[in-house]
């Protein structure tokens, strides 16, 4: 009978639970991205005048399109915000600029960027805001679509997203920007699509992915051991050329409008990196602080931190499926050279292209702590412990 009492019981709040579990679920994503937003915007804003200026990349200039090459290249969130602007008649932008809350201007209470506080700037400047926490959002939504597309199970497919989401403000050691967050939410979808549909249906990511961030197009190389399993090694290989001609489409266009822009197509680093490693006093023990979260913290980019990586990865890498072995080999082919010769020195946020791979490894590593977890607690109860009835 009382075996019976528990199956009613639990075929009675099995849809209950599942109901549950989604909202906890997509409460904690929206929680989370916040979290992760705020930690980004209070680390580096927009990069805008009179806040951790970058004048480079300055919001304003990026925005009316006169930004340094490489950053201007990166138009999507710009532009969107552009045409935006563009649509919405003059009326309730300047509602919004007067908008006031209890007898203060909304706009003071929100942001405490200067920029923010320009009626040139106020209304895009809140898009571009909006968009690029909605960007978190989907990115956290994308990558737990990537875990369960490998396969893990729901538990591990929720928190990893979650913890990757919290750990990009650390990994944006020495700079952080908008278009971050719809790069992350993009390598997923595109991974996703990747390893469970149809090839062609990328092709509208890589289209944005590039609008995005010029170095999406380095991303489509990794995506053939997983584009392979499901087509022919000629199909595979044309999948990966279309998907190539489709970013150069977006990039080119791009590249000859912004061509009289100071800067150039890329940034050389080499000598900077090589300077900064012969001299890197990390190397006898000293770890540069940085403030993330609002707490003054070592960088990602220390010793006990990148200590920890490696640790993560050896321990995670073996339980990866042969598939995306290889798609993160193909990624760290391209992307550490890259990183060498074109990057600052220290800015983990620029090996993006193993972002999912970095994911993947926590999800095992997580899922494996959970199962040992799972199996000690049965044990405790079948030898006795708190767990048995008696």
């Amino acid at each position: 009978m009382k075996g019976e009492v528990k199956g009613n019981v639990q075929n009675v709040r099995a849809p209950q639970s599942g109901l549950y579990y989604f909202i906890c679920s997509a409460l904690l994503f929206v929680v989370a991205a916040a979290a992760s937003f705020n930690g980004f915007y209070a680390k580096y804003h927009f990069r805008e005048y009179g806040l951790y200026t970058y004048p480079a990349t300055a919001f304003d200039r990026m925005v009316d399109g006169t930004a340094d090459r490489p950053f201007v290249f990166r138009q999507m969130l710009p532009q969107l915000a552009n045409w935006i602007d563009q649509a919405t008649p003059s009326a309730v932008k300047d509602r919004l600029f007067g908008f006031q809350y209890f007898g203060q201007q909304m706009r003071t209470m929100v942001f405490a960027s200067p920029i923010a506080q320009s009626r040139t700037y106020f209304y895009r400047y809140v898009i571009v805001y909006a968009a690029t926490y909605v960007f978190a959002l989907l990115s956290v939504i994308a990558m737990f679509m990537v875990c369960r597309a490998a396969g893990l199970p729901p538990a591990a497919s929720v928190f990893a997203p979650v913890i990757v989401i919290l750990l990009l403000p650390f990994i944006m050691t020495g700079g952080g920007y908008f278009y971050d967050y719809p790069e992350l939410a993009f390598l997923s979808l595109a991974f996703v699509i990747a390893l469970k549909l149809d090839w062609w249906w990328i092709i509208p990511i890589a289209a944005l992915g590039t609008w995005n961030k010029e170095s999406f197009l380095l991303a489509i190389p990794t995506l053939y051991p997983l584009v392979r399993q499901r087509n022919s090694r000629m199909q595979s290989l044309i999948a990966i050329g279309v998907l190539g001609l489709v970013c150069a489409s977006v990039y080119l266009p791009l590249h000859w409008h912004f061509s009289q822009n100071p800067g150039g197509t890329v940034l050389l680093m080499g000598k900077r990196q090589l300077d900064f490693y012969l001299s890197y006093h990390l190397l006898v023990g000293h770890a540069p602080l940085e403030m993330t979260y609002g707490i003054l913290l070592p960088c990602a980019f220390g010793i006990v931190p990148l200590a920890l990586l490696v640790w993560t990865v050896v321990r995670g890498w073996r339980q990866l499926p042969r598939s995306i072995q290889r798609h993160g080999q193909i990624a760290a082919i391209i992307n550490v050279p890259l990183y060498l010769l074109f990057c600052y020195p220290g800015e983990l946020r620029d090996f993006s292209l193993l972002y999912v791979v970095f994911l993947l490894v926590i999800a095992y590593n997580l899922n494996g702590w959970l199962n040992d977890s799972s199996q000690q607690e049965h044990g405790l109860s079948a030898g006795g412990g708190w767990g048995t009835s008696h």
